[in-house]
């Protein structure tokens, strides 16, 4: 029971002493144990221990005390030096980031320099592939200005690859752009190419190219074909001179005829059949578009230009040119004769028109400014021509006696010569009309300058005899020259004698007055080789100075400039 009794004490003595610490808790257990005498005597043993503990203190400290005085010297330097490397720690702390920063930085150039120097050997290692690549657009650009396009093109392709390869390259790209230059020049060259006079085989040689270059769909390319044939075709039209119209058709005539056919077929050989049925292939009726254009500008033209020709042979000869071309056009369908009439005809009826308009107001100057003095008769010699030749159209000699009268049939007979040489059928009863126009305006400026003007006696005479040659011979010999141009046109213009029946009357009215008979000298009825009709010349000599000088005005000569092509 004893162990219990000691644990029971301990733990007592635990709880009666819970501030002695660990150390002390033997020392107090002991103490419990104790007798009570004992513990009365404890306090004076523990005195004795302490003065005892205490004298050996002393004593060791007077026999040590150079050690002590050492250890406390020691103790100072210690705390001065552990205060200065307290001080030198914490300076060391605070540049310890800039040391990492510093390591970090230097780190990282060090990893820069090393990927440079890879990059460097690298280089060193392919310097004379990366200087061909390099080389790539000016060989290119050399290729493109010597016409080595097929070279060119390999160049392209190759880049091109390269590119979709590495795109992530900047060597890669930027190369990639410059031949994209380059490949842009040498689509203009190509385009300029289509510009020029080439043939078949040189086109399609280009096609081939702008094919391989990839900028243009098909329909795009067909388009581009047309739009660049078209610009060499409207250069060699701006390039021929339009201060002669003549000249200008006919070189615009035969620039169709040759170019226009040869464009058409080169299309229709390079390019796939419209009907093939394949939409790539299919251009929307774009040939047919572009030349129905080309004609149609032929024939804006030609509607432009005809009004400022004033020969009837270069008219003849502009529609010979006309209907060789169309017809050489027809053999790719475009053959455009059944447009050319309408154009054909207003220009022969615009030129008649003028020139009977200017034959009419050529009569009235003669006439306003004629001095009505007797003029001598007209002749000519007889020469060696056959009877045959009685049936030509010659104009009455006697006309010279009334200068005003020979002065119209001149600018008539000028008139059916430029007629002569294109006279459309359909114009027949239209042109009668205008010659029918052109007598009835000549009727009335003679009764009108009778009702304006007085005559004497002798003048009145001879405006009479004026009169009635303008009826018996004047207006019959039109209708006649009428008839030259137009079978059976004599008939509709002797049909509309109603236009003289002023001049009828006029006459009937005065019977009173002698008219004087006009004499009709001996002339042979001559035709010119080319069968124009020839034009009156005043060819007599006056009987007398003062017959010369009063008629100065009257007789002068008046000539036509006749087309040199034959009926």
């Amino acid at each position: 029971m004893e162990p219990d009794n000691g644990e029971e004490t301990e733990t007592v003595a635990s709880l009666l002493l819970p501030l002695a610490s660990a150390a002390q808790q033997p020392y107090v257990s002991e103490l419990l144990s104790f007798t009570l005498d004992r513990l009365h005597k404890e306090p004076e043993l523990l005195r004795v221990d302490a003065e005892r503990i205490q004298r050996q203190m002393q004593e060791v400290a007077v026999g040590n005390y150079r050690a002590f005085i050492a250890a406390a010297d020691a103790l100072l330097a210690i705390r001065e030096e552990v205060s200065s490397i307290d001080k030198h720690l914490e300076s060391l702390i605070s540049e310890i980031p800039k040391l990492t920063s510093g390591c970090t930085e230097f780190v990282e150039s060090g990893e820069e320099i090393l990927e440079k120097r890879k990059m460097n050997q690298t280089l060193l290692a392919n310097h004379s592939t990366l200087l061909d690549l390099l080389e790539i657009p000016q060989l290119m650009d050399t290729c493109v200005r010597n016409g080595n396009y097929d070279e060119a093109l390999d160049l392209e392709a190759f880049v091109c690859k390269l590119s979709t390869m590495h795109p992530k390259l900047p060597v890669v790209q930027s190369l990639a752009t410059e031949v994209k230059q380059t490949t842009q020049s040498l689509l203009s060259q190509l385009l300029l190419k289509l510009k020029s006079n080439i043939q078949l085989p040189e086109c399609l040689r280009i096609i081939g190219y702008l094919r391989r270059i990839g900028v243009f769909s098909e329909y795009e390319m067909r388009l581009q074909f047309l739009r660049c044939r078209e610009a060499w075709l409207t250069g060699i039209l701006e390039d021929l001179d339009q201060r002669s119209p003549y000249e200008y058709l006919k070189g615009m005539i035969n620039c169709h005829r040759m170019h226009l056919f040869d464009v058409v077929n080169q299309y229709r050989a390079i390019f796939a059949d419209d009907t093939s049925g394949s939409e790539e292939n299919y251009d929307g009726g774009l040939l047919f578009n572009w030349a129905m254009h080309q004609i149609t500008s032929h024939l804006k033209t030609l509607k432009v230009m005809l009004p400022k020709i004033t020969e009837g042979g270069s008219l003849s000869n502009i529609l010979d040119q006309c209907m060789y071309c169309a017809m050489g056009l027809g053999w790719v369908g475009l053959d455009f004769r059944g447009l050319l009439p309408s154009l054909f005809e207003e220009a022969v009826l615009n030129l008649f028109s003028k020139n009977m308009s200017t034959a009419v107001e050529n009569f009235q100057l003669v006439l306003n400014s004629h001095r009505w003095v007797p003029l001598p008769a007209v002749g000519f010699s007889a020469n060696s021509v056959s009877e045959e030749s009685q049936e030509d159209v010659t104009p009455p000699s006697h006309l010279m006696e009334h200068p005003p009268l020979a002065v119209f049939v001149n600018g008539v007979s000028a008139a059916m010569n430029e007629l002569r040489p294109c006279c459309p059928i359909s114009l027949k009863l239209i042109i009668a009309q205008e010659l029918i126009k052109g007598l009835r305006e000549v009727a009335e400026s003679i009764l009108r300058y009778n009702a304006t003007q007085i005559l004497r006696e002798n003048e009145s005479s001879l405006f009479l005899s004026l009169c009635r040659a303008f009826i018996e011979v004047v207006y019959p010999y039109c209708a006649t020259c009428f008839g030259r141009c137009y079978p059976g046109g004599a008939a509709l213009v002797m049909d509309a004698k109603g236009l003289y029946n002023g001049l009828g009357r006029l006459l009937t009215v005065t019977p009173s007055v002698e008219v004087p008979k006009t004499s009709t000298p001996v002339v042979e009825r001559t035709i010119s080789a080319n069968g124009e009709l020839p034009i009156l010349e005043n060819g007599g000599p006056p009987h007398s100075e003062e017959a010369r000088s009063s008629n100065v005005d009257e007789t002068e000569k008046t000539t036509l400039e006749a087309d040199p092509k034959d009926e």
